[in-house]
């Protein structure tokens, strides 16, 4: 039994130090530009450097630090898990469960988790630029002649990390967890050694700091919430990668190394600036002595990369979350591990967010100015989480509604404190992740709105499955030997596929298989509850396929499992038989022109059928028709 025990916190130990290389990586880099952006950033007033105001500050980001990412996230948040899995995506999908079909209140919580889905892209496209090249500029402090190569050193970083992610992370993401421990321990180490030479900093974490400092300087104490709040960005990503390593792991590396090393690297700054305010040039690397900055800089730039990348295989898993959702149109999806099925590389994604980090770095030209791009994405995301949370403990758990709004409401009134500080940057570079949010937003809604469109076109004219079977043989057909397999999207109606077939061959198999595709608002099925099958007449059959939003479909293996059930399937003598659509254009459409021509350019440009299920392509017969949407 002891024996038992200890293999199970071994276990959990190594997950939860396998989770400081995915999940911490991003809040873990706050460090590099927090204090500074307070003291002296541009894009808003800047707090003067006084022991009162440094005080009240380290108050600030400790509490904030305290409730917003151990209480609302660590402790409450990660309640709200989808068979184990969390994310945006998934609080949608609990959010959706009590929800009728068509209500209003649906519709509201399927906006508002796509736009809270949106912001996120938003945020993985400032991440890895702010990070890496705040790293970089601790080149400047160590020569400051060396100013001219920060730029061209972050692009070039930048660049080998998104040209290595079609090898995968498998091999190296092993020493990911390893560097972040070292890096934590480097945080704490550096604020460890600077609270020793002013211990009265630790002063602050007493609240009446926090709350004198924003009572005496109430508008300087308002625009300073713009930058305390960079203190938490990445917070999102202890609910996101829950599934990945589960909900204690996530916990105790949160308490046992990642909290108590940021509140002292904070506190460490801190002392810092009052023994020495010319430190705000940059009182991260100003921590260290001279002699440790080249190998500082060069830990803090290994950081920021697995920072960013965690930042970046979160945006492969969303899309393929959203693919599966219903609310993307198919892309390619690689698979860069045999062993880990999250593991996954998006080649359209990743040069995406390259092209957009690249151009955030050329044009905002330093961290500093890039800080005014970053806080809106991520207080917005908080700010919808904290609605989603009362749907779920309102509709799902069955909370009084007093107890689901007194639950949340603290939460909600200091994320919407974050959130209306972060709008005043706005015109200094918050606009991009809003606009390039709107934009993710646009085409997700776009593509959910133009599928059910055409959905709706292929129905008006479908004849009911059952009476067609019955007419087959009445009418003389022939059949020919073998499988014949039509997929469509209603499983009560007959294919289009099937009527474009059995008008063009004149023939109909020996053996009809109708298969429908579901996925559910879980992250996964069991394998033994992958098919349902129902024998019809005349030999024909109709199989439910389903699939979790975080499934990986391959409909050739999940066949397979219809023989339990009665229905024998050999490949080699089963041909699959698809529709492909054209759009055209038509009078009376219900899209606007351009929404219309959006969505005819992403239908145009969607990967095919028969990659995104796997079907063997030599076994595949696709036979055109032409819909007026």
């Amino acid at each position: 039994m002891s024996s038992h025990g200890s293999t199970g916190r071994s276990s959990q130990k190594s997950l939860a130090l396998a989770a400081l290389g995915v999940v911490y990586g991003d809040i873990g880099t706050s460090p590099l530009y927090t204090m500074k952006e307070v003291f002296a950033g541009s894009h808003h007033h800047p707090v003067p450097i006084t022991p009162d105001n440094v005080l009240g500050i380290l108050s600030l980001i400790f509490w904030a630090l305290t409730i917003v990412v151990t209480v609302k996230y660590v402790i409450f948040i990660m309640r709200a898990d989808n068979k184990g899995e969390g994310g945006i995506m998934a609080l949608m999908a609990l959010a959706l469960r009590p929800a009728a079909e068509g209500s209003r209140r649906r519709n509201v919580i399927l906006i508002l988790g796509l736009f809270g889905a949106a912001l996120f892209y938003g945020d993985g496209v400032v991440t890895p630029a702010i990070s890496v090249l705040s790293a970089v500029e601790g080149l400047e402090i160590a020569a400051p002649g060396l100013k001219t190569f920060v730029i061209p050193v972050t692009l070039l970083v930048l660049l080998l990390l998104f040209l290595f992610q079609k090898k995968g992370t498998g091999g190296i993401g092993a020493l990911f967890g390893p560097v972040m421990m070292l890096w934590f321990a480097t945080l704490a180490l550096l604020g460890v050694l600077n609270i020793a030479a002013h211990p009265g900093v630790l002063a602050a974490l007493d609240p009446f700091h926090g709350l004198r400092f924003l009572l005496r300087h109430p508008a300087l104490g308002f625009f300073s919430l713009g930058a305390v709040v960079l203190a938490l960005t990445g917070a999102e990503a202890l609910y996101a990668d829950m599934g990945h390593f589960g909900r204690r792991p996530i916990q105790l590396a949160w308490f046992c190394l990642v909290l108590p090393a940021l509140v002292l690297n904070y506190f460490g700054q801190g002392a810092l600036l009052i023994q020495h305010t010319g430190a705000i040039q940059n009182p991260f690397y100003l921590l260290a002595p001279g002699w440790a900055l080249y190998p500082l800089v060069a830990l803090a730039t290994v950081a920021t990369v697995i920072a960013s990348q965690a930042v970046i295989s979160g945006a492969f898993s969303i899309t393929q979350q959203a693919i599966q959702l219903g609310y993307s149109p198919r892309l390619e999806v690689q698979h860069t591990s045999d062993r880990e099925i999250g593991q996954i590389y998006l080649p359209s994604i990743n040069w995406t967010l390259l092209i957009a980090v690249v151009a955030l770095v050329l044009g905002f030209g330093s961290s500093t100015n890039l800080a005014g791009a970053y806080g809106i994405a991520v207080t917005g995301t908080m700010l919808i989480t904290n609605i989603l949370a009362v749907c779920v403990t309102r509709w799902l758990w069955n909370w009084a509604w007093w107890r689901a709004l007194l639950g949340v409401l603290p939460f909600m009134c200091i994320d919407l404190a974050f959130f209306s500080a972060n709008m005043v940057k706005v015109f200094d570079g918050g606009w991009f992740p809003l606009l390039f949010g709107l934009g993710v937003f646009l085409l997700l809604t776009t593509w959910k709105r133009g599928r059910l469109l055409l959905s709706q076109q292929l129905q008006q004219g479908a004849l009911e499955l059952k009476p067609f079977i019955e007419s087959v043989n009445l009418g003389g057909t022939t059949r020919v030997p073998g499988t014949a397999v039509f997929m469509t999207p209603n499983p009560d109606a007959v294919p289009q596929a099937l009527l474009h077939s059995l008008k063009h061959y004149k023939v109909v198999h020996e053996r009809m298989v109708i298969v429908t595709v579901k996925v559910l608002d879980v992250p996964r099925v069991a394998n033994a509850q992958r098919v349902t099958v129902e024998a019809l007449a005349n030999n024909f059959w109709r199989v439910k396929v389903y699939y979790g939003f975080m499934d990986e479909p391959d409909l050739p293996q999940a066949l397979e499992w219809c023989a339990e059930q009665g229905l024998h399937l050999d490949m080699m003598d089963t041909s699959f038989f698809l529709s492909r659509e054209t759009l055209i254009s038509g009078p009376g459409t219900s899209m606007v022109r351009w929404r219309e021509k959006l969505f005819s350019a992403m239908f145009r440009n969607a990967g095919s059928v028969t990659s995104f299920f796997k079907l063997p392509a030599n076994r595949v017969v696709e036979l055109g028709a032409q819909v007026v949407l």
